[in-house]
C-alpha cells in the first residue's frame, strides 16, 4: 500500500516502518488492557498523544519517538535488512 502512496521507495519504507511500530505498540496497549491514562502514563506521554497512537495518526509519530515509547513499554525492537527483491 505505502508504495502506491508514497513519492520515493525510501518514504514508503519508512511509512511501512512507522506503521508496524505503531500497530505492535497499540497491540501492547490493548493486551494489557491499559486505560489511555494508564498508557500515558507508563509511556511518559499524555494522553492525548496516545489518543493519537490508538487512532492510527502515523504523521505524528517519526522512527525514533516510536522506539522510545516501545522501549518504554518494555518492548524490544530489533531490525532486519534484506536485499530488495
Amino acid at each position: 500500500m505505502w508504495d502506491a502512496i508514497e513519492d520515493t521507495p525510501a518514504d514508503a519504507q519508512t511509512m511501512k516502518l512507522r506503521s508496524a511500530l505503531m500497530m505492535a505498540l497499540d497491540r501492547h496497549i490493548r493486551a494489557k488492557e491499559w486505560t489511555q491514562g494508564e498508557a500515558a502514563r507508563r509511556l511518559g506521554v499524555t494522553e492525548p498523544r496516545v489518543t493519537d497512537l490508538l487512532r492510527g495518526k502515523i504523521d505524528l509519530f517519526p522512527l525514533d519517538d516510536l522506539v522510545a515509547l516501545l522501549a518504554a513499554a518494555g518492548l524490544r525492537v530489533e531490525v532486519r535488512v534484506s536485499d530488495a527483491a
